[in-house]
């Protein structure tokens, strides 16, 4: 089991720095301490391969020997195959070709005896107790040339370096924590303040402000909660809005039925007409609550993706027809008035309770929102790929910004209806999630003051 444990942005920034603080001073260690010999020698050996190259190029070779010997700093000597011929700088600090050092002779002689051209020799000098180099260069058959010089010690540098990169190191771990104290606050404080507001979001509070910090991605975090702030306020009024248009519903035809229940036990139940006219009003709110309740609990079942869709082929325009005949009551009672258009058939693959409870919905809300002539439009369109259906009212249109929440459950405009049906807002939320079920595109075009035009588009 993985523990996981929390700690402050300031630890962790603290933490961070110091880490990249340490691996930095640590690869500056290695390099001044461990490579410094190494490249201090390989620099020198590289100087006398150059200086020897100048040598064997020279055309005047006594003052080349001489410029060499004293603009680099070491000591040379021509030789032949038994004694000097001439010295450069010979009285140079730690010069092993002055004293007649045993060690330099016989490295003097290996050479001269060999058959190289050129040969460098590193030894260290008993005199001195200091490493050095001898190089020898075959100059011509009788003349040879040998370059001296000390590898310094810098062991004494190395010290230097290593205490510099100890203060180095303290004011570097000692800014790191100032730093790291500075970078947290300023991160922290707008994440605090953006914390304790998200909270009272949480609580319920859809009035606090998210403020912008200058941080990029503190800013789109705060965004983000603004917006989310705006859904949910949006959301939380829908919802009280939908509690009361639901308990209004409930509440109303339960009266009904339990005064009209009454009326037929007190007074009607001798007089078999009003009876059954009370009995017909009980029958009709009992259905008005039994769609209310099935309404809710599609929906439910929708979003919890327990509905499976039964996929078959129909006559689409056969099903619509079926439809109007149940509204031929509100046609003769409120004289509504539907405008069909439609071809002959138009054969379609769906689940075709579906498709009816879309069509049913959308007729519906046409109903209750179309104007004073009372005309609902029903077009269906064969098309190329697909056959298109339209539901249009002449009602008073919907509002460009309220367009985004019309399939919201929770959403419901209950002003200027034209008749007192069942209304929970819940009818386009069904029509979103079996069109979204069934992958068919869908819409609406709205015109204030003219209507709105509600489509969705079955595939063939």
């Amino acid at each position: 089991m993985k523990i996981i444990r929390n700690s402050s942005i300031q630890a962790k920034v603290l933490f961070y720095l110091i880490t990249f603080n340490i691996v930095i001073l640590i690869i500056l260690w290695f390099c001044e301490i461990s490579i410094f010999d190494i490249y201090y020698e390989k620099n020198q050996i590289e100087n006398m391969n150059n200086t020897m190259d100048k040598i064997t190029s020279a055309e005047d070779l006594d003052s080349t020997l001489q410029e060499i010997a004293y603009s680099n700093d070491i000591c040379i000597a021509l030789t032949d195959t038994e004694d000097y011929l001439a010295t450069y700088n010979i009285k140079m600090n730690g010069c092993a070709l002055a004293n007649n050092n045993l060690k330099v002779k016989e490295l003097m002689i290996n050479f001269i005896n060999g058959n190289e051209a050129k040969k460098s020799y590193k030894f260290v000098n008993d005199d001195k107790k200091i490493e050095a180099l001898l190089y020898g260069i075959k100059y011509d058959e009788d003349s040879f040339i040998f370059l001296y010089t000390n590898l310094e010690d810098i062991r004494q540098v190395t010290v230097i370096i290593k205490r510099q990169l100890m203060y180095i190191s303290i004011i570097g771990i000692f800014v790191a924590i100032i730093m790291s104290i500075f970078l947290a606050n300023k991160i922290t404080e707008p994440i605090m303040r953006i914390t304790k507001k998200a909270k009272k979001l949480g609580n319920g509070d859809y009035s606090v402000d998210f403020d912008t910090s200058g941080i990029t991605e503190l800013d789109e975090l705060s965004n983000t909660l603004t917006q989310a702030k705006n859904e949910l306020a949006k959301t939380d009024e829908l919802r009280r809005d939908l509690m009361a248009n639901v308990s209004h519903d409930l509440k109303t035809p339960l009266t009904m039925i339990k005064a009209y229940a009454e009326m037929i036990r007190d007074i009607t139940y001798k007089d078999r007409a009003k009876m059954n006219e009370n009995l017909e009003v009980i029958i009709d709110e009992t259905d008005r609550l039994t769609l209310l309740v099935n309404d809710i609990l599609e929906l439910s079942r929708m979003q919890s993706n327990s509905l499976r869709l039964n996929i078959e082929t129909f006559d689409l325009c056969f099903e619509v027809k079926n439809i109007l005949k149940k509204y031929e009551i509100i046609k003769k009672t409120e004289q509504y008035k539907f405008k069909v258009s439609m071809p002959k058939e138009a054969i379609v693959k769906a689940d075709k309770k579906k498709i009816n409870q879309v069509i049913y919905n959308l007729i519906n809300n046409a109903i209750n929102y179309t104007g004073d002539d009372k005309c609902v439009y029903i077009n269906i369109k064969k098309q190329k790929k697909s056959v298109l259906v339209e539901i249009k009212d002449t009602g008073k249109g919907i509002r460009k910004e309220e367009l985004p929440y019309i399939w919201d459950k929770y959403y419901k405009d209950d002003k200027n209806h034209q008749r007192n049906v069942i209304s929970t807002g819940l009818g386009l939320s069904i029509v979103k999630q079996i069109l979204e079920q069934h992958h068919f595109e869908y819409g609406v075009i709205s015109v204030v003051k003219k209507g709105s035009t509600f489509y969705f588009r079955i595939k063939i």
